[in-house]
């Protein structure tokens, strides 16, 4: 089966900008208050529901899966870039990571108690999204919790052609609105718990919308 374009662009340009990646996104301690707060209830509630294990879906180079691992879940990073995932193995040979698809990851149903999409899922054309979301929703097991954090818009296409320090990618991003991403959820079959909107700001030139998300627990 032919791999789909998209998936080849982003593959192709993670693994050029892998190292760049790791040297330039802030580690989770520098992050903002208000990314902080939610990566703690996030981690919060899954601890609640049962421990772990979490799913850190596109983990890049493994920083804020190291990052939810400190509270002592169980968590695994999976990622589409090869060289990312090399990355992120060397500076945590203790956690699991694996290459991999958002589309069609390599766990069974109901593998986790957690997923975490943090900014993973920009470069998903929208209308893939919901075979991403519904990929969420058949990985997590009943009761366990999604969280879903990203750049949204109004349907806003981004082209760069270089990145992370003037290395060339071919990948697009793809800013969606807010209300769409909530719906696409629901369609899924993911309950929608809390939502936090931040508005552009100080240093951020774009809206930023998180979703916290959960399985229901079928009668």
């Amino acid at each position: 089966m032919t791999e789909p374009r998209y998936l080849t662009a982003v593959r192709e340009s993670y693994d050029t900008v892998a190292a760049a990646y790791a040297e330039r996104v802030k580690s989770p301690a520098d992050l903002d208050p208000l990314s902080r707060g939610m990566l703690a209830a996030f981690a919060e509630v899954v601890r609640t529901a049962g421990l772990g294990p979490v799913g850190d879906l596109g983990c890049g180079p493994g920083k804020i899966t190291a990052h939810l691992a400190e509270p002592g879940l169980s968590v695994l990073g999976i990622d589409l870039s090869p060289k990312m995932i090399a990355l992120a193995g060397r500076a945590r040979p203790d956690l699991d990571f694996a290459v991999g698809s958002m589309t069609a990851t390599p766990l069974r149903d109901g593998a986790l108690d957690g997923v975490l999409a943090y900014y993973s899922t920009h470069h998903t054309p929208p209308e893939v999204l919901p075979v991403v979301y519904a990929e969420f929703q058949r990985v997590l097991a009943p009761g366990g919790h999604l969280m879903l954090a990203g750049h949204v818009g109004e349907d806003e296409v981004l082209r760069p052609t270089q990145a992370y320090g003037g290395h060339p990618v071919s990948y697009e991003s793809h800013l969606v609105p807010p209300e769409r991403i909530a719906a696409l959820l629901g369609g899924a079959g993911l309950e929608i718990t809390a939502r936090l909107l931040e508005e552009p700001g100080e240093g951020t030139m774009r809206r930023i919308a998180t979703f916290l998300a959960r399985k229901p627990v079928q009668p």
